[in-house]
């Protein structure tokens, strides 16, 4: 892991200071993608400028939440499927000699 670093970001207007191990630009897509989401709640009709970015926050954690959700159902529905295949395996291949299958 790399030593956290300080870095200078522009979010909505305000100048904040914070120490990550991630890179700059990586930060800055980040509080890109944060003022996006504003703006698209600002031309939806939302004037105030913290409710706007309340309700970003609570979209983004909805959407992070669902795809850990689809995640784990993915990886759930793997196990399953792998779980038939070696299953199927069994019944399809012979015994090795002196197996006790």
């Amino acid at each position: 892991m790399s030593e956290p670093r300080r870095i200078e970001l522009n979010l909505l207007g305000q100048t904040l200071t914070i120490r990550s191990e991630a890179t700059a630009d990586y930060l800055r897509r980040l509080a890109r993608y944060l003022e996006e989401r504003v703006a698209q709640l600002k031309r939806s009709g939302v004037a105030d400028p913290l409710t706007a970015l309340s309700l970003a926050a609570l979209d983004i954690t909805d959407e992070l939440f669902r795809a850990r959700e689809d995640k784990k159902t993915d990886a759930d529905d793997v196990g399953a499927r792998i779980g038939a295949l070696v299953a199927l395996l069994d019944k399809v291949t012979p015994p090795e000699p002196g197996s006790r299958r």
